[in-house]
This record gives structure tokens, sequence and C-alpha cells, in this order.
């Protein structure tokens, strides 16, 4: 048995999200005319409470298009360390948009609005680029599957309000946070300018993510998007896994928050485990000590049978997700209570 918690990227498709992708009806979406994509969109802005979406290839780029549409060169964007608009995105805030960086350091990657009123600089100054976007991940991926609540990121908004800042939520694991907090999605959509949400990773389908926003923000972020190569022609097969993930994988993401903190409870009786990170949702993040190295643990668990990733130089972490099983969990314990100087010698 193969258990493979590297990422929740690794989800298959089921059979249900398979049969709506093979009826979908199609069109060209570059021309604007392929329905299901054109349905996948409305449904989206409208559970968000925004005018308008644009459906692309992945949560890098609708993370791209947002910084890109929202800035000008020069501009600087403010953000956590850990985030992964700066961590995992080929450094494209400078690529893309031409624009600089300043790094907040909040806790577990979680800005508030006093870090985030130190990185304001003074539009009066000519030495400093002119402070223009902010952006929060939610949940943060660093952080351990951390999340914000709506009366935070009212607080955030309050401040990039006063200082005439855009705020745009990387929403790439959002459902996860949802399911955890109850709050609603019309909430999100009164207090980001704009929001990306990745349909697959917990939500289960093989490609794409989306770009939510007012409708002059979405036809300029549509632009770049073909600028960047981004335009698909018969995207509704994609689409319309979206649409079902939307219609039937949410509540269930419950599910992947039980099974790793099942997770977290195995990890607290090795002896190879010096910190687990608390775990909010689907992420499971643990500290090995200096003598073991995270790559070389996570070589020794793939010869078990159970993938995870490195993750810092003695730190690992495993993602839960649909295709990880009661019955793997049940494996993974007895895989992980085996002693532990025969598992890493």
């Amino acid at each position: 048995m193969l258990i493979d918690l590297r990422s929740d990227t690794v989800t298959q498709p089921t059979p249900a999200m398979r049969e709506a992708m093979f009826s979908a009806p199609l069109g060209d979406d570059v021309l604007g005319d392929d329905p299901t994509v054109n349905a996948l969109e409305a449904k989206a802005a409208s559970l968000f409470g925004m005018e308008a979406a644009l459906f692309c290839a992945s949560g890098t780029m609708t993370n791209q298009l947002a910084i890109r549409t929202h800035t000008r060169p020069g501009d600087d964007v403010i953000c956590d360390y850990l985030s992964h608009v700066y961590q995992y995105e080929g450094g494209g805030i400078s690529v893309n948009a031409l624009a600089s960086v300043s790094l907040a350091h909040g806790e577990r990657g979680k800005l508030t609005p006093s870090l985030i009123r130190d990185y304001i600089y003074s539009p009066t100054d000519s030495h400093k680029p002119l402070s223009r976007l902010v952006v929060l991940e939610n949940t943060v991926n660093k952080g351990g599957g951390c999340y914000y609540t709506v009366p935070e990121i009212a607080a955030i908004k309050k401040v990039c309000d006063e200082n005439g800042l855009i705020l745009h939520l990387d929403g790439a694991r959002l459902f996860n946070a949802l399911v955890e907090t109850g709050e609603p999605t019309g909430a999100y959509g009164q207090l980001f300018d704009s929001i990306s949400i990745c349909l697959s990773k917990g939500l289960g389908c093989p490609v794409g993510s989306l770009l939510l926003g007012k409708a002059d923000f979405i036809r300029q972020a549509r632009r770049f998007r073909k600028l960047m190569g981004g335009g698909w022609r018969q995207a509704g097969f994609l689409a319309a896994a979206g649409i079902y993930a939307l219609d039937h994988q949410v509540d269930r993401l419950k599910q992947d928050h039980s099974r790793a903190r099942k997770i977290g409870a195995m990890l607290e009786h090795l002896p190879e485990v010096e910190e687990i990170l608390p775990i909010d949702t689907n992420i499971v993040i643990f500290r090995l000590p200096e003598t073991i190295l995270a790559a070389d643990y996570v070589e020794k668990l793939a010869t078990k049978g159970i993938r995870g990733i490195s993750f810092g130089k003695h730190l690992v972490r495993f993602v839960t997700h649909h295709d990880f099983t009661d019955e793997m969990v049940v494996e993974m314990e007895k895989i992980l209570n085996r002693d532990f100087y025969d598992f890493i010698d």
C-alpha cells in the first residue's frame, strides 16, 4: 500500500468527477464561448459575492496575475516571509510585476495590522517604493495550515483602507479554513479586492485555479493571462471538474483535517519527533533533532511506503487529502510504531 502525503495536489478525480468532465459541453475559452468555463466562473464569483472570475491553470498563475494587475513597476508588495507568493512562485513578483517585496515575519506566516503598518512606506519619501498591495495566504502552507478568521482579516482590511492599499488573498486552501471556521464565503468577497482559490488541492480537481474580483480587474487580468500564454481553448473539460468539486467536495475536507490530527497523535509517541506544529487543517509539519536530516528521514519513509516531503533542514511535512483513507491511517500507524532505531539505521 502506497501512502502518498507529499501534497493534496496528488489527488485523483473521483469517478463521478470524471463523468462530469467527459459529459461537459465545450467551446473556445479564448473566444469566450466555452459554456462550462463560463458557468464555473459565474458560480465561483457568485459564491464569494464578487463581480467576475477567471479560470486559470494554477494558483501561481492566479496570484501572479493579481499582483501584475494590481501593481505598477516599482510598487511594493507586503507579504509574510513564509508566504507562497514569495517562497514558491519563482520570483514572479519581480519578473512579472517588476515590483519589490517587503517581508514581514508574522506568527506562523500570519500578518497582523501592526506588522503591516510597520512596512508601509511614506508616499512622500522618494527613496522608497510606493506601498501598493498586501497579500495574505489562507491557509498558510509553511505555517502548518493555520488560518485567518474573518475578524482578523477585517482588522487588516481597515489598515489597508486607511492607507490606500489593495488586499489580495492567496486562498489556495481557503476552503480548508472555511470548513473549520464555518464562516460565509460572502464575507471574503466584501473584504478582499481579489481572491485566488485552487481547485486541484483538497477539492480534488486535476487542474485549475480561479481568480475573483471586480469586472474591470478581471478583464485586465484576462489580457495578462493571454500575454503569459495562459489562454486555453476547450477548457470546459477541466472547468466541469471545478463545478463538481464546488458542489460536492467542500464539506468532506473535514475528514482530511480529522485524519491529519490522527497523524499528529501518532507522531507524539515517536522519539525522533521533537516538535509538531499545531494541526489546524490538513497539514502536518514536524521537527526532527539536529542529528537527523529531513531529506534522509523522508527517503527512509519512502522505503516503508510513506511519502512526505522535506520542508526544511529538519522539518517534514505531510498533507492529507481525499485519497488518504482510514485504512491508510491504520497502516501508517503500524509503520511508524516500529522501533525507532530499526527505522532510521
